[in-house]
């Protein structure tokens, strides 16, 4: 028997991944789903509930959405009142105490930089900054640019006191971008919203980047579809992944690019270079937490195809999925317990499909 699906139109989903699931389940189950715009994108929220939970699945949506939006004016570099912003306005060598939230970041994201040896750098702000100046004017950064924003960046310059949930900048002009890391905390925080609401069988998803917990009725898994990159993996075979209590991101790049003198270039920045990567990579990371899979995600299209898959491979209860360019030529490669998660064919496309 079908569950009936209930959709409170808040927008279109727009995913760097296609979802699947069963659309079989128990008579009373029912499919609620909902979207709202929050951090530069479509937050999609879905989960089965008995039908005359829908006050309480609508007031679960509530709570979880109003969580994204505090997490947003905490993380964007986008708002000027954002947390993040005003430290980075704060006097040089002072102790600023910080939110519980932002603080936890920091740290999570001070680790992965140290893990990646620097890869990942959410002190790289002065190179996105640098680098989205170039993508709207379609002129490279000067070389005087690039050494000017590299003195400005590293975790070197940034003190984090766990005793007191303090951070303390060790340079004037330091600037911090939490893209690689804040949607999929903001996807995770969500997700267990909607658990601690009395709704376990619950996905979110966040452009590129998608957390689910238990699987819908009657399943064993939630089932994801990779959607192919333009210019990258478009004429590969479509790829399924079967998840449960996981999360899975999409990073590389993508739709967000820029051509300049012929070139195409990312909005990932390589604090290496100073420029968006160019290496034609899309990389898909299985993690236990959509804060793991964002971050690992946007580490191995920084490291490339070669040191990125070195980097997965070293890690417990992580796979990766890599699509490079090779002289033209698309080629996939997979970490080695990638395969568990596949799905070889996909016989039913369920009511889960986004648009």
């Amino acid at each position: 028997m079908k569950t009936s699906r209930k959709t409170v139109p808040l927008g279109r989903l727009s995913c760097v991944l296609i979802l699947f699931s069963s659309a079989t389940a128990a008579a009373d189950m029912r499919l609620y789903t909902a979207s709202q715009p929050h951090m530069g994108t479509e937050f999609t929220l879905r989960t089965y509930a008995p039908e005359k939970e829908g006050k309480a699945v609508a007031r679960a949506f509530k709570k979880a959405f109003a969580r994204v939006e505090t997490l947003n004016q905490i993380c964007s570099d986008y708002l000027p009142e954002s947390e993040i912003n005003q430290f980075a306005k704060a006097p040089v060598g002072e102790r600023i105490a910080l939110s519980a939230d932002l603080f936890n970041i920091l740290r999570q994201a001070e680790g992965i930089a140290a893990d990646s040896e620097g890869a990942f750098d959410i002190t790289a702000g002065p190179f996105v900054r640098l680098w989205r100046l170039s993508k709207k004017n379609r002129r490279l950064p000067t070389e005087a640019q690039i050494i000017a924003a590299r003195s400005r960046s590293g975790f070197h310059l940034l003190s984090l006191d766990p005793l007191d949930r303090t951070a303390t900048k060790l340079s004037e002009g330091m600037l911090f971008d939490l893209g690689g890391i804040a949607k999929g905390v903001a996807a995770d925080e969500a997700l267990g919203i909607l658990k601690e609401s009395g709704f376990p069988r619950a996905l979110v998803a966040a452009s590129g980047d998608i957390v689910v917990g238990d699987p819908p009725p009657g399943k064993p898994n939630w089932t994801v579809q990779i959607e192919a990159v333009a210019g990258i993996n478009e004429h590969l075979p479509p790829i399924f992944i079967h998840l449960n209590k996981a999360a899975v991101s999409t990073s590389g790049d993508t739709r967000q690019y820029v051509e300049i003198d012929g070139n195409r270039y990312s909005h990932i920045v390589s604090t290496h270079t100073g420029l968006g990567i160019s290496e034609g990579i899309a990389a898909s990371v299985i993690a236990p937490s959509a804060m793991l899979s964002d971050a690992y995600a946007t580490t191995v299209a920084l490291l490339g195809e070669k040191e990125g898959l070195q980097f997965i491979e070293n890690k417990r209860e992580i796979e990766c999925r890599i699509v490079a360019l090779r002289n033209g030529q698309e080629v996939a490669i997979t970490s080695h317990g990638f395969s568990q998660f596949q799905e070889e064919e996909r016989q039913e496309k369920s009511a889960l499909t986004s648009p």
